[in-house]
């Protein structure tokens, strides 16, 4: 037996994507079940028909994002 025991088993983190991935769809739910958004890891794709729904579906997401400290790096948006 080793002197030191430890009460709590460590793990890495592994599957790390597909827990982020898990994360995101929690977070999106209804909009992706509605169709509006498509969520793929570190990708998101928005469809609207008009420029206006398109727009608050964005403010939507970002805000949403931040309610659960995540964060989008303005260069990389397109």
């Amino acid at each position: 037996m080793s002197s030191f025991d430890p009460i709590v088993i460590f793990f890495r983190m592994i599957n790390l994507p597909a827990i982020f991935q898990m994360i995101i769809n929690k977070i999106l739910r209804d909009l992706i079940n509605e169709g509006k958004v498509a969520a793929f890891v570190d990708n998101m794709l928005v469809e609207t028909k008009m420029e206006k729904r398109y727009n608050k579906t964005v403010e939507e997401i970002l805000r949403r994002l931040e309610e659960n400290d995540l964060y989008v790096k303005l260069e990389k948006c397109v």
